[in-house]
């Protein structure tokens, strides 16, 4: 089994979880428990552009924490590897719930109670649905990034398009599967 290490600490990689923007993540395991472990990676993003990634993740990590967001802790950063330990929440992805046709209201009320915590301090988070887990009955951001309020990318005018099985989800699942 691979291994990868956090300042020095060594954790069993059980398996990628996924890519996005900014890195890939690992459910990885220390014998004890489990997390997610990130490994920065600087591949390039035509609709993104990064300054220095790991320092992003930490502030809008704090950013959001600060603001109450429900969000897996910080465990531990390795900035020279560019690595970041978090909780490990399981249970199924928001965009899985679409797929498999288990996506309820509730859950939809759940991301607009988060945008009435998030849109009067200015913040934006990614509310693409594969960012959200779903845990005993609440669903948790599970990635870091934010940004600055604008409209255009809010959830009622952007995100929402992705939370069933509109045209923009199906075009999404068809030329990512």
């Amino acid at each position: 089994m691979d291994t990868m290490s956090v300042n020095g600490k060594a954790f069993a990689v059980i398996k990628l979880l996924g890519k996005g923007k900014g890195g890939y993540s690992y459910l990885v395991s220390d014998g004890e428990h489990n997390y997610v472990l990130k490994q920065i990676h600087h591949e390039p993003c035509s609709y993104y552009t990064f300054d220095d990634k790991i320092q992003s993740e930490l502030n809008d990590y704090e950013r959001l924490k600060n603001a109450g967001l429900r969000l897996p802790k910080l465990i531990d950063c390795d900035v020279e590897n560019e690595r970041i330990l978090k909780d490990y929440v399981d249970g199924k992805t928001a965009y899985e719930l679409v797929l498999q046709n288990e996506m309820k209201p509730e859950y939809i009320e759940q991301i607009r109670e988060m945008c009435r915590l998030l849109n009067p301090k200015g913040i934006n988070i990614d509310y693409f649905p594969t960012n959200f887990i779903l845990n005993n009955g609440l669903l948790w951001y599970i990635d870091y990034e934010c940004n600055d309020y604008m409209e255009e990318w809010n959830f009622e005018n952007w995100g929402i398009k992705y939370w069933s099985k509109t045209k923009e989800f199906c075009e999404y699942h068809e030329n990512n599967k």
